[in-house]
């Protein structure tokens, strides 16, 4: 007479929890979408059908004209112009510091390298708010003020960054340092043509993370930038929600999509190393 393996109801049970699990994700998933869903669509919809109860979540006759007010009351496109600027140079610009600083500290032995190195953590523990004064006083005596220098070049330095990129280094073994050695190549060969490319995921998350932290920076270009034609996407958005009157609602929608989107669009790409950098570079390091 057959009899069921004492191991089957467990795996039942383990496939209902699993089940579960899984329902209960994508409705949060669903949740957490949902005003990102209704932003978009209402951005793409007529202002006359924008806000009709039960909403829309698709647009009816998709448009793309919500963002012609937007131009004329803040240089949008000048804005969105800068924006990329800035934050392509200091994700660049921070990587090849990050990459050689945490080279330096992950490969060369010298004397108070662990101390020099928990004394840069300890500057994540600062606000950025008691930075930014002595930080605005050196771009004003380098005439940097009111310039977009002023945005990028002090995010050249990414504490943070050094630190993740220092952890995932040490999980590569030091053989590939020697043999690389052997054949003539400098510690600029070895960082770039080897450790780097081994880096990939942590590379990713890095880059992932400045650039999302430049893009969306609202405090430190509203200290450095006064005039309208350097300002950033984020300031141009406040300047726009305090000339509502003058723009559809929609137009701000649209505004707001065209900053959101960039950022998003970049996660997706590089979700799979961001997510693998997560997972390894702590444990391995």
């Amino acid at each position: 007479m057959p009899t069921s393996h004492p191991a089957a109801p467990r795996r039942r049970r383990l496939r209902t929890g699993n089940l579960v699990v899984d329902v209960l994700l994508v409705l949060f998933g669903l949740v957490m979408v949902a005003p990102l869903v209704w932003l978009v669509s209402t951005s793409l919809t007529d202002p006359a059908e924008a806000f009709r109860l039960p909403p829309n979540w698709l647009p009816v006759r998709p448009t793309l004209g919500n963002l012609a007010g937007v131009g004329g009351l803040v240089p949008f496109g000048q804005m969105a112009l800068n924006s990329i600027t800035v934050s392509v140079v200091a994700t660049l610009g921070s990587l090849v510091v990050s990459s050689l600083a945490a080279y330096g500290f992950s490969r060369f032995a010298f004397r108070g390298r662990d101390t020099l190195f928990m004394i840069m953590l300890s500057a994540l523990m600062v606000p950025a708010q008691l930075l930014i004064i002595p930080v605005f006083m050196l771009m004003r005596s380098l005439g940097l003020v009111d310039t977009l220098v002023a945005l990028w070049l002090p995010a050249l330095i990414q504490v943070f960054s050094i630190f993740f990129l220092r952890q995932y280094f040490n999980s590569i073994p030091r053989d590939l340092d020697d043999a690389a050695k052997l054949d003539g190549a400098g510690h600029l060969w070895i960082l770039f043509r080897m450790i780097v490319p081994l880096s990939g995921p942590a590379v990713s998350a890095v880059a992932i993370l400045v650039f999302e932290s430049t893009w969306n920076s609202y405090f430190q270009p509203l200290i450095f930038i006064s005039t309208p034609e350097n300002m950033t996407l984020p300031l141009g958005l406040v300047a726009l929600q305090s000339a509502q009157g003058g723009v559809e609602p929609t137009g701000v929608f649209a505004a707001i999509t065209a900053v959101v989107l960039p950022v998003l669009v970049l996660f997706l790409v590089f979700q799979r190393h961001f997510v693998a950098s997560i997972a390894t570079a702590g444990i391995r390091g």
